[in-house]
């Protein structure tokens, strides 16, 4: 359902949809399940915002379980560490799974005080089936995400690889005060100093 707020304009007052007049400010919001769509869009919008301005931060609030690794959670990824205008990820909620990791890739990393992250292996999604060289190779796919995820959150976390890879053997539930101790996040903020942190920076 879109939410549609008032807007102001030289033609007087006229509705708009909350993302879009919320995507003006700079600000994204990555929710639900991380997908090709969801990918996508989020590149187009970080794509515009770039030139609108390439110095301004852009605010990426996450409420995610997690989704898709390879052609969508990565995709994401390297947008993120590669934008000009630096991102800064706000976990509002839950970041799980491969929403985590890309929490963990912001600039700057704020949690609201009762959110939460959630880190563990790659998984493997629906029913396998095949003969034995066809499940050789989807394990084998799988230890090489595994190594990729857990480069990736050594680098954002200044923890080792094998670290990493004791941490997220299993469902790793991590509250704001242990993810700032981890490195995964840099400071927890109220909701009005989110929204005080956006007004300074833009």
């Amino acid at each position: 359902m879109q939410v549609q707020v008032p807007v102001k304009s030289s033609n007087g007052t006229m509705p708009m949809d909350i993302e879009t007049t919320l995507l003006g400010e700079r600000k994204i919001f990555l929710q639900g399940v991380i997908d090709e769509e969801t990918a996508m869009n989020f590149i187009k919008q970080v794509m515009w915002l770039n030139t609108q301005s390439a110095k301004k931060p852009i605010f990426v609030y996450i409420n995610s379980k997690g989704g898709e690794i390879q052609s969508s959670g990565l995709l994401i990824y390297d947008v993120i560490v590669s934008s000009q205008a630096p991102i800064i990820t706000c976990c509002v909620g839950a970041a799980y799974s491969m929403a985590a990791v890309l929490f963990a890739a912001g600039k700057q990393r704020y949690m609201l005080p009762n959110s939460e992250l959630m880190l563990h292996q790659p998984l493997l999604g629906g029913n396998v089936s095949g003969n034995a060289s066809s499940i050789q190779s989807i394990s084998d796919t799988l230890l090489h995400m595994k190594e990729r995820i857990n480069k990736i959150l050594s680098k954002h976390t200044k923890r080792s690889v094998e670290e990493i890879d004791r941490q997220t053997g299993y469902d790793h539930y991590f509250s704001p005060e242990q993810a700032i101790s981890f490195g995964l996040c840099d400071a927890i903020k109220h909701f009005d100093e989110m929204l005080k942190m956006e007004e300074d920076n833009l």
